[in-house]
């Protein structure tokens, strides 16, 4: 179905409140209805895919550039958070009803924060599960058919090294990071990696490739050394002077580069492991993000 929009009917030039509200009417009806025919093509895609296995109907990459799409082309008074939040309600909604999941969340860093950004993204149709930890999130996730996690994506006092359990090929890797479009007062801002059972190369997206490595003479100058490379998260781990480290490496930054910086700054590299990645982030303005004008972006 597709309908082209109407003109809207004037008198004396303007058109008057009862005319206004038919228009809204018969916008709301048809926005409804096309989320209906959206639904039927989902039908028609699950008969096609019969995508009934763990992690099948996740497609970060796909999501990426529709995300990209979507805030490219905004304009307007409606603010971008509640464009942001109704599309990815549809996209992660649409996607439990082609192979139903769970998103398990680690709450260490507040249980209202994490809900907020879980429901921002996911909405209310998806179960969501707290623990206490992200190695539990990663345990519960790798138990499952087919779930999500949510784990902090910057550094928690006593968390210890949990990456280390992403490590192997058949174990959950990082498929995401949120929020995907960044700003200052986004309304679900807390920095979270999203973990999944590993996807099909044609699915995931790795533009941020993410690497768990352990490092043995860590110090100052080691960390001085990564930190115009990559974004770290470092914990103690076994020696006194050992590490382990997680590595987000931006767009065309090798890990040979890291373990280069780091047998520089004194460091020993002890093994390195590919554990996931994600799309590289876009960042708009505080202001766009309000509405009232077509949102600049900047990746």
């Amino acid at each position: 179905m597709r309908e082209t929009r109407k003109t809207k009917p004037r008198r004396g030039g303007e058109p008057t409140l009862p005319e206004l509200r038919r228009e809204i009417d018969r916008i709301d009806e048809a926005m409804h209805r096309l989320l209906i025919e959206r639904g039927e093509i989902i039908s028609s895609l699950i008969a096609v895919k019969r995508t009934e296995e763990s992690g099948a109907a996740f497609r970060p990459a796909r999501e990426a550039e529709m995300m990209r799409r979507l805030v490219q082309r905004h304009r307007g008074l409606l603010p971008l958070d509640t464009v942001e939040s109704i599309w990815r309600v549809i996209i992660s909604t649409f996607t439990f009803m082609q192979a139903n999941y769970a998103v398990h969340a680690d709450a260490s860093a507040g249980d209202a924060l994490v809900r907020d950004s879980a429901r921002f993204h996911f909405g209310f149709t998806v179960p969501l599960t707290t623990h206490v930890g992200a190695a539990a999130v990663v345990a519960a996730v790798a138990a499952s058919k087919g779930d999500l996690g949510l784990v902090p994506a910057t550094a928690q006092a006593g968390a210890g090294a949990w990456w280390s359990a992403l490590e192997g090929s058949s174990a959950p890797k990082i498929i995401a990071r949120l929020p995907f479009v960044e700003r200052l007062d986004h309304p679900a801002s807390l920095p979270l990696f999203v973990v999944s059972k590993p996807l099909a190369a044609d699915a995931a997206m790795n533009e941020v490739e993410i690497h768990s490595v352990a490092v043995a003479g860590w110090s100052a100058a080691a960390a001085r050394a990564i930190a115009p490379l990559a974004e770290v998260i470092a914990e103690p781990h076994g020696s006194f002077d050992g590490a382990a480290l997680l590595l987000s490496l931006p767009p065309g930054r090798k890990i040979a580069d890291i373990t280069a910086a780091l047998t520089a700054a004194g460091g020993s590299v002890r093994g390195t492991a590919l554990v996931g990645g994600h799309a590289t982030r876009y960042t708009v303005p505080p202001a766009n993000a309000r509405g009232g004008k077509r949102s600049g972006v900047s990746s």
